[in-house]
């Protein structure tokens, strides 16, 4: 008899000390998943959604945009009329000498691209003083110039905003903050035919090759592509 009690004491001290390890297990998860969850409560806070960049999506409508121009007044998307698209080149700035180089070559091509029914605009988040020695930098007579691009409107864009880091390479500083580059071409209907979004200032889509891809689209009367947003 003793026996057995001592037996069924093993088994009920065995059985309390489980219970105690799970219980300890099941608290330490708890406390686990509250501290996730408060740390994933602190990174929203500190990151919230409506921060993030938009995801633009092709043959889907483009966001509103106007903004002022140096000599043609203000360029208002929603009143742009081409024969078959709108370029909008989206620029860092006076600041950045890869920029210089990539607007000089749109200047050169813009009789090109209205030779095919697109018109083009180059639009950075500068100020006028700045957009304008832009101009005067590239030499431009043909290409538009936007300024004063607000970083809302940016990042309604899905253009990437980088801080400043002093004077570039050419002795120029950066804004505090400014968009960084962006290239677009629209339809009439201002649907999204083509993007390109970066966060960095180097490799960027080269307007030759991309005459070249607007005379195949026009031959062969070519859809916008990636235009999927459905289940995967």
């Amino acid at each position: 008899m003793r026996g057995k009690r001592r037996t069924t004491d093993r088994l009920w001290a065995a059985g309390r000390d489980a219970s105690l390890d799970f219980r300890s297990c099941f608290l330490d998860f708890s406390f686990q998943k509250v501290c996730e969850s408060q740390a994933i409560a602190s990174i929203g806070a500190n990151y919230p959604s409506e921060r993030s960049c938009a995801m633009l999506v092709p043959r889907q409508m483009a966001p509103g945009l106007v903004v002022e121009t140096l000599d043609h007044g203000s360029f208002d998307l929603a009143l742009e009329a081409p024969e078959r698209m709108t370029l909008i080149c989206f620029y860092r700035g006076l600041h950045c000498p890869i920029c210089a180089m990539y607007l000089k070559e749109l200047e050169r091509l813009t009789p090109e691209f209205a030779a095919r029914g697109i018109t083009t605009i180059a639009i950075s988040s500068d100020s006028e003083p700045r957009a304008r020695a832009m101009q005067q930098k590239i030499a431009a007579n043909n290409l538009r110039f936007g300024y004063g691009l607000a970083l809302s409107e940016a990042r309604r864009w899905g253009l990437f905003i980088s801080t400043s880091r002093g004077k570039t390479s050419i002795g120029i500083d950066e804004p505090a903050m400014f968009s960084e580059p962006g290239l677009f071409l629209l339809r009439p209907d201002r649907t999204i035919y083509y993007l390109s979004v970066q966060s960095m200032p180097f490799v960027r889509p080269d307007f030759k090759g991309l005459l070249q891809a607007v005379d195949f689209m026009i031959e062969h009367d070519y859809p916008a592509r990636g235009e999927y947003v459905g289940e995967l």
